[in-house]
Order: structure tokens, then sequence, then C-alpha cells
């Protein structure tokens, strides 16, 4: 295990929680540069339809075979599939995701704001109208395990949104199938059509659609670089919930945190690391004895857990609980962890977290599943501008204007010099011809 270690010292020699927070964002390199391969994908899709989609499936999906049981599977998984796929799922399983579905959904349901009409000085309304996309895509990755979750995540979002056309895209294994675990969650949450198509292709095929894949208005959900770029490139043609690089934990622990809750702490921050080479996992504390114990800790309980990956550890120690919240914010991390009454106290001054977990009760893993709260969130720093996964990414607002007979006078007046002030005399011209008409009656 790779584990950092900063003193208060050192953050002040980092040049404080901005620099310090900067030097442990650089300990995970950045992945090798794909631009130009993805631009070749994307370039191919919209040239060539299902054909370059099968090209790039075979090639990078299924490894090369080109068998037609497995390498010409249709794009398209038929819906047989998908309800045999729940019949094999363990019973527990099953449970599990309808709690996840459920809750997820009402967290989600609860930002979906109303119409709101605001009715202004000169006598016009404006009516500010949320509507959602009509179609929708979450791409939810293959790689070393099955995500179900991610399933929900997504499609449970879009759902509480009002899009009724919500389609998943997941690439097929050397097999040529998807796993049955993502395609029984999608069932449960139910999704009608999921596509055997991973990367980049998967990408452009949703953004301009080919002769079986239907083109949506947003794609969401993680993927590796090539996914990532995909979305990035073409983020003008279809909407995007973000760049989703790797995964994030900040946990912030007080300076009187107890062995029991250190021990979660300790947990928590292995879980994370389950997530793999690329993941960034750091703890801040105002106690010394609290970062030497953690330390031990983790280079302990990390030799019997073979499922911790190659993530990237660090430990900081700072002067008190509020330096603590402010390497936080400064750090932005994606799923941020407060433990302790010092640190658990100034939650309300966090600004910059995709998710924030308060208590040691609180762990980061319910928040990956079953809380209700979504766990596709801005990585790498994002959280100082970006949100997590929600209801809004499938939702656009829209502005409806009605100008009473009595309110054109008055606007055309205030705007008729703004719009010549610019040079556009038609624009004043437009707004004064209402005017007289007012006027001629």
């Amino acid at each position: 295990m790779r584990l950092e270690r900063l003193d208060p010292q050192d953050v002040e020699r980092l040049g404080g929680p901005e620099g310090a927070a900067a030097h442990l964002r650089a300990l995970v390199a950045d992945g090798a540069s794909v631009e130009d391969a993805v631009r070749e994908i994307v370039g191919a899709v919209r040239a060539r339809g299902d054909a370059a989609v099968h090209e790039y499936t075979r090639r990078y999906d299924t490894q090369g075979n080109d068998r037609s049981e497995i390498g010409q599977r249709p794009l398209v998984v038929a819906p047989e599939e998908l309800d045999a796929a729940i019949k094999e799922l363990p019973l527990e399983l099953v449970a599990g995701l309808q709690v996840a579905i459920a809750n997820v959904a009402e967290v989600a349901q609860a930002g979906v704001e109303e119409d709101r009409t605001v009715r202004l000085p000169q006598g016009q309304h404006v009516t500010l109208r949320e509507i959602p996309v009509q179609a929708a895509a979450v791409y939810v990755p293959g790689g070393r395990a099955p995500y179900p979750s991610t399933v929900v995540m997504g499609v449970v979002s879009a759902r509480a949104a009002g899009v009724l056309d919500v389609a998943v895209c997941s690439p097929p294994g050397a097999d040529g199938q998807i796993d049955q675990t993502i395609l029984g969650a999608c069932r449960l949450c139910g999704v009608e059509r999921v596509y055997r198509i991973g990367g980049a292709q998967a990408i452009a095929a949703l953004a301009y659609g080919t002769e079986t894949v239907s083109r949506v208005d947003v794609v969401v959900g993680p993927g590796n670089l090539y996914v990532q770029e995909a979305k990035r490139q073409l983020s003008a043609i279809v909407g995007i919930d973000g760049f989703a690089g790797p995964s994030d934990l900040l946990v912030a622990l007080g300076a009187a945190t107890g062995e029991r809750e250190l021990e979660l702490a300790a947990l928590d921050m292995l879980a994370q690391g389950e997530h793999g080479e690329g993941s960034l996992v750091v703890a801040v504390s105002p106690s010394a004895a609290v970062c030497d114990a953690l330390a031990q800790a983790l280079e302990q309980w990390v030799l019997e857990r073979p499922t911790v990956g190659e993530a990237r550890f660090a430990i900081v120690e700072v002067e008190d609980a509020r330096a603590a919240v402010a390497f936080a914010n400064a750090f932005a991390a994606e799923h941020l962890e407060l433990i302790g009454a010092d640190v658990e106290a100034l939650a309300p001054v966090v600004r910059s977290a995709g998710c924030l977990f308060v208590g040691a009760a609180s762990a980061t893993a319910f928040g990956d599943y079953v809380v209700g709260s979504n766990h596709v969130l801005p990585t790498g720093g994002a959280a100082r501008f970006a949100s997590g996964l929600s209801a809004r990414h499938f939702r656009r607002r829209m502005q409806e204007v009605r100008i009473s007979e009595d309110a054109v006078s008055k606007l055309a007046a205030a705007g008729a010099p703004v719009a010549r002030a610019e040079g556009f005399e038609v624009h004043a011209e437009s707004m004064e011809a209402r005017m007289r008409e007012n006027d001629e009656r």
C-alpha cells in the first residue's frame, strides 16, 4: 500500500490547503491521452453506423472473437433475456436492488421542481418551465465486475425526471453477453431497451443514432477514459452529466476520535481502495495520535483484504478542525466523511463535496448502494463547480414569456435604447412597432 503523510509544516510549505490538495491530486497520474483514438471511433460510427459499432465491439469487448454466436450477437438485448436474467439473481440481491430503487426514486423526485410564474412590474409574466428530455441513456461499465447499482442510479433518476424513453448501454464480455446482474437490474428498473455496446462507440452511437441504436438527448454514467473522452468530444451533440475520472474519498477525523470511529474510518478508506488504480483515498485530522493510529490500522488491515486495489492513500495532519474542513473544501472530494464531534459540527461550512456523509454511521458505501443519494458524483476536484447525478440532468429549463399590451410601451421604452447601443437597430424597431400598435388602438 502506498501511503503519503503530510504534517502541518508540510501543508504550509505546499502553500496551505489549496497547495496541499493539489499535491495530493498529483499523486494520481493522468491517464494517457485517448483523444485521437476516440475521434477515429466517433467518426467511424457517425459515417458507418452499425457496421462500425460491430467492428469496435469485436475489437475491444469480445476480444476479437468473430464467431457468429458471439461476435455477431444483436446489438439490442431481447426482452426475454431481460426477463430470464431476474430469475437467475439471488433473492437477497433482488431485495437489495428494490430498496435502492425505492430510495433513489424518492430522493430524485424531491429534486423535480414545479413550474413557477414570475409577475414583473411592467405587467409581463415569465414562467419557468421544467421539461424532461425525450430520450436518455445510461452507460453502465463492464470491467472487473458488474455494476447493477449504476443501472439504478441512472435509470431511476431519469424516470423521476419524467423521461419516458430510457435505454441502457453496457459492454459485452468475451462471450458476447452482458452480465446477468446488469440485465436483471435493468428489468427491475423497467428498462425496455438494452444495447450490447461499450466504449467510445457506444457514446457515439447514442449521440448520432445508427440503424439499430436510437439517438438520445442525454447520456450519463461512469466509464473508462475512452467513454469519458467520447462524452467530452460529443458534449455539443448530446447532453452529458460530466467527466467521471477515478474515484476519491476524503475522511475528516476529529481530534477526539475514538477507537471504534477510527476503525470504521479505516474500513471506509480501504473500501474506497477497492475501486482500484487511480483512486485517491485521503484522511485529514488535527490529531497526530489519530493520524498515527489510522496509518497503523491501514497498513495492518490492507493485508487481510485482497480486494483492495492499487489506490493511493494519504494522511494529512492539520492545526485544528476548521483547518481540516478548509482542506476538505480545497480538496473538493467526490465523497467526504466527517467523523468526530468537532468536525461534524462544521458540516454547514462544507462547500465543495460531491456527497457529504456526516457521522461514523454514515459510511460512503451506503451511498454507493441503498441510502437514496446518487453515487454518480463529480471526481478529480470537480465538486468545486459540479453536482452529482440527479433528475435535473434529465430536465431542461425553458422560459415562457407573455407580455401584456399594457407592458409593451414600458418595455419598449427601456429596451430600444439598449438595442441601439449594441448596434441592433431592427431589434429596437421590433419593440417600438408593438408600442405604436398599442398607441393606435
